[in-house]
């Protein structure tokens, strides 16, 4: 039993650090740096307004259906970005993009 929840445990630490490399690096077509031009406006504390003219069009070279998948990893935006992952969500309608109706 304890060496199944050993296991278990060293399991969920490799895929925290296999998501925590795929952030660092950017995902879905959106660079690290395309993540930092949006986090004012998806901020968690004091969110801007509007997203910048920068994370407007690092959001049109994404792959919006991709990022639609990290959506329930909310975890690893906060502790990353410190993004809330619903203002995040939100970002492309202000851009004026479209996220997939399945998002």
């Amino acid at each position: 039993m304890a060496k199944a929840q050993a296991m278990g445990a060293l399991l969920a630490i490799l895929v925290v650090l296999a998501m925590s490399a795929e952030v660092a690096h950017g995902i879905c077509n959106l660079s690290s740096d395309g993540i930092r031009a949006c986090q004012p406006a998806a901020a968690i504390r004091n969110p801007t307004d509007q997203p910048s003219a920068a994370c407007c069009a690092a959001l049109a070279g994404a792959n919006l259906p991709c990022l639609c998948r990290y959506k329930s990893a909310a975890g690893v935006w906060v502790r990353f970005y410190k993004i809330d992952i619903n203002r995040a969500m939100g970002l492309p309608g202000k851009c004026g993009l479209s996220m997939p109706a399945n998002c």
